[in-house]
């Protein structure tokens, strides 16, 4: 049982008083603990003031010199690595802490209802379970929320910091919802940069298909953005498009597109953003302005609408009507809070403003989103994009774990990718497959780098994706994708970043039984 429990509600935290240890109270504004199953279940109910954060407080002394290390909200930003640099670093939902010689870890299970953030001070280890509506306190009303279940984890003797944390997600995340089989394959984004179309997709299929051996896997062709109506407000904008049930001229009938590819070997995959509305859409369906979110070019669904659930839902049991066998759908939470993860440091949105529906969290509201999008998605496979990585936990197969890496730059691919798969990839197969992006394949990135990258991906057990260029596509080039299919298309045991305690790049890493040292 924490020592303190404090809460918030608008500006003001106040200090909860507790005559048992488990119950927690502040005029009407009550803290329910209890032990449950190995987990310490917290539970809120809050009448009459509107809440918007609740804060638990164990005293604690820590031993100096320790590293910690903690996730992102949602992607990561190529900024994650274990750090002496501690004192009330915000560790978004679960923190690892290394004194050299064992591994504890502090988080809650995944798909929890509020957004959770631990930190370490010099004499406390601090939870905040932030209840949020948008900008404001939550309005409970009479029902009590289930806010979060604390759990936490000691290394066993002998066991490395990254097998605690690799078994601590599996603990975080008891029921994963998984693919049946790796997946791998191709994606027009980072060559095409939205510019595509149905020619090109066909394509770059026909090219690659005869790269993938594997006949009982065969890989995903991933149309991304640009196939959709554009807005009349953005022409040729592929990132904000107008209606997502319909394609442009580019490409047409959307069926025959998916059948196109099917005929070429490839499995259909899709791309779209759910919360995009239209250009004509009535204010009413809509989220307030505030910044990130002040163009009125680009307006965002409330999600708390139903009328807006029911479009979104439709759009992604339309792709699978289509014949596509996969959806990655992007942009929710920046559309939704206005804001990148790496953006959420004092606030995680802008203070004020507030949902169609003020009863529920934002992490409550994230919930029902992506279970929407889940039941209409079906048997598809679905990858989020810019989705809340514990709460996509159990819901998605897929998650695009990083920021984009690149067909244009090494150095952001080497940042983006590399640090995101490095402290990632403990979450891979235990909250989903961790997806850290493509292999940029063109003539504007070194070959020698990329490879290595390609390398890396595809012997890590993680889904491969590449997006070639065909004016970069020569011998070499097709043979080594070749090998990277024929490796990335069999279930492979988990890379193992060895040097990711003291490198923030990691460079040495444990692929199929064996070490393999890259220069990034």
């Amino acid at each position: 049982m924490p020592d303190e429990i404090w809460g918030k509600s608008g500006t003001n935290w106040f200090k909860l008083k507790s005559s048992n240890g488990s119950v927690f109270t502040y005029k009407d504004i009550r803290v329910r603990l209890s032990h449950n199953s190995g987990a310490l279940s917290a539970f809120v109910s809050s009448p009459a003031m509107e809440l918007n954060a609740v804060r638990a407080k164990w005293r604690h002394q820590e031993a100096p010199l320790v590293k910690i290390f903690g996730d992102h909200w949602e992607r990561s930003y190529g900024d994650l690595q274990w750090t002496l640099n501690y004192i009330m670093k915000k560790c978004p939902w679960y923190m690892m802490i290394n004194d050299g010689i064992s591994t504890t870890g502090y988080g809650v299970k995944t798909g929890c209802n509020t957004i959770c953030w631990w930190a370490l001070t010099g004499n406390s280890i601090e939870l905040v379970m932030d209840t949020a509506s948008g900008g404001v306190g939550v309005q409970l009303g009479q029902r009590e929320l289930h806010a979060a279940d604390i759990i936490t984890t000691k290394s066993a003797h002998g066991e490395s910091a990254f097998a605690t944390t690799q078994r601590f997600c599996k603990t975080m995340c008891p029921n994963p919802r998984l693919t049946q089989k790796p997946v791998y394959g191709i994606n027009d984004w980072y060559f095409a940069y939205g510019n595509n179309s149905a020619e090109l997709i066909k394509q770059i299929t026909g090219l690659m298909t005869d790269l993938a051996t594997d006949t009982g896997n065969r890989p995903f062709s991933v149309i991304d953005a640009g196939w959709a109506t554009y807005s009349p407000l953005l022409p040729g904008d592929g990132g904000f498009m107008d209606d997502f049930s319909k394609p442009n001229e580019k490409f047409g009938d959307m069926t025959k597109m998916a059948d196109d590819i099917k005929k070429l070997g490839m499995q259909p995959g899709l791309w779209t953003r759910a919360l995009c509305a239209k250009h004509d859409d009535p204010k009413t369906l809509l989220l307030p302005s505030i910044p990130g979110r002040d163009d009125p070019k680009s307006p965002i669904l409330d999600p708390t609408i139903a009328e807006n659930t029911a479009r979104v839902k439709h759009n992604i049991s339309l792709y699978k009507q289509w014949g596509y066998k996969l959806v990655k759908h992007d942009y929710t939470t920046y559309d939704i809070m206005g804001k990148w993860g790496f953006q959420m440091t004092d606030t995680l949105t802008a203070p004020g403003w507030s949902f169609y529906d003020k009863t529920k969290t934002t992490a409550e509201i994230m919930n029902e989103l992506y279970g929407a999008i889940r039941e209409a998605a079906d048997d598809m496979y679905v990858i989020g994009c810019n989705t809340v990585s514990h709460l996509s936990a159990g819901v998605f197969e897929l998650n695009r774990i990083g920021d984009d890496t690149s067909g244009k730059q090494w150095e952001r691919t080497r940042k983006m990718g590399v640090n995101t798969l490095g402290f990632r990839i403990p979450q891979h197969n235990a909250f989903y497959a961790t997806d850290a992006d493509c292999v940029g394949l063109t003539n504007d990135i070194p070959w020698e780098k990329n490879k290595q990258w390609m390398q890396l991906v595809a012997e890590s057990g993680t889904p491969l994706f590449v997006s070639p260029d065909p004016a970069a596509l020569h011998e070499e080039q097709k043979a080594f994708i070749k090998l990277s299919f024929t490796q990335a298309a069999k279930v492979q045991p988990t890379g193992e970043p060895l040097d990711w305690m003291n490198n923030q790049l990691p460079a040495k890493w444990k692929l199929n039984g064996r070490e393999v040292d890259f220069e990034w």
